[in-house]
């Protein structure tokens, strides 16, 4: 066990996780985020926890994280290089685990000029292999990166993850970036909505011929659709989001598409249980914590 964390002990199970995700709240106490997750509570094994999605300010993700762990909900604590730089992700590796936060997410993260306040200035100290470098240096070899070399007793135990987006691998696939942040020390990817099963079928046989699911677990990204408007949306301006003609057709010709959107997920779920190489499912929707504990109870997908 790298961490102390039960979603990496349940991953090393072979158990299929399942793990959702919530944004912090413009709120500055506990009440605020418990309000919001507090619903998830038993239904996941962990919950993500947005580091300024959308390039917006919200508490901050560590705020929330160790609020959460303190309330007995395992957070995955999300990492963006946009808004600090190394020296302040790494003392805040260093803290997550005196917190009870043992799982991290290392991403890029959105725009500044997709935010709220545009004129604000990027960081980008380093990139997301470089945060998943960072952390395997100061977790494996107890440093601090060179320069600097300086011990660390003990060593921050975190189990190191990444993103990804499922597609469809043509004849030349390689799947050159998941190894190269897999030799950074990434150990799970969660991935971006998959709604074309048999897209992510091939996608997953793909990296299995490759090596690559020995090497890392995969949680693959789906969430209740709201309706067929939103599936629309999310084809058109989310990246790498393809939602099926005919799932819109069905969302939008049921009776109560916010129900159908939930049962899509629901039988989608089910299904990555079946497809070798996926390791769990990761629920996502915006605002959407409600929702995704709806599906959770409603259809058992904890199993």
């Amino acid at each position: 066990m790298k961490s102390k964390g039960n979603l990496e002990a349940k991953l090393a199970s072979g158990e299929f996780v399942i793990t959702a995700e919530t944004t912090p709240p413009d709120g500055a106490d506990e009440a605020s985020v418990m309000d919001k997750v507090g619903c998830l509570k038993g239904l996941v094994d962990a919950v993500n926890v947005t580091d300024g999605a959308g390039a917006r300010a919200h508490m901050s993700a560590l705020a929330c994280a160790a609020i959460m762990a303190k309330n007995g909900i395992e957070p995955v604590l999300q990492f963006t290089v946009r808004d600090r730089n190394r020296l302040a992700i790494q003392g805040e590796m260093i803290g997550a685990p005196a917190l009870g936060i043992h799982s991290i997410l290392c991403l890029h993260g959105d725009s500044i000029t997709n935010g709220d306040q545009p004129d604000a200035k990027p960081v980008e100290d380093t990139d997301s292999k470089g945060l998943m470098s960072m952390a395997r240096q100061m977790r494996d070899e107890g440093t601090f990166p060179a320069p600097s070399g300086r011990a660390i007793k003990p060593a921050p135990g975190l189990l190191i993850g990444g993103a990804d987006s499922p597609r469809d691998p043509d004849a030349d696939f390689k799947p050159t970036g998941l190894l190269d942040k897999i030799e950074a020390g990434a150990d799970f990817f969660q991935t971006q909505f998959a709604y074309d099963i048999d897209i992510l079928k091939r996608y997953m046989a793909a990296l299995r011929d490759h090596g690559v699911t020995e090497k890392a677990k995969f949680i693959v990204g789906v969430g209740p659709i709201m309706s067929a408007k939103s599936a629309r949306w999310m084809t058109a301006n989310l990246f790498g989001v393809d939602v099926p003609d005919h799932v819109i057709a069905r969302i939008e010709g049921a009776d109560d598409e916010k129900a159908e959107g939930r049962k899509v997920c629901a039988e989608l779920v089910e299904q990555y249980r079946e497809i070798e190489g996926i390791a769990g499912a990761h629920l996502m929707a915006p605002r959407g914590e409600k929702a995704i504990a709806a599906t959770l109870s409603e259809y058992n997908l904890r199993g």
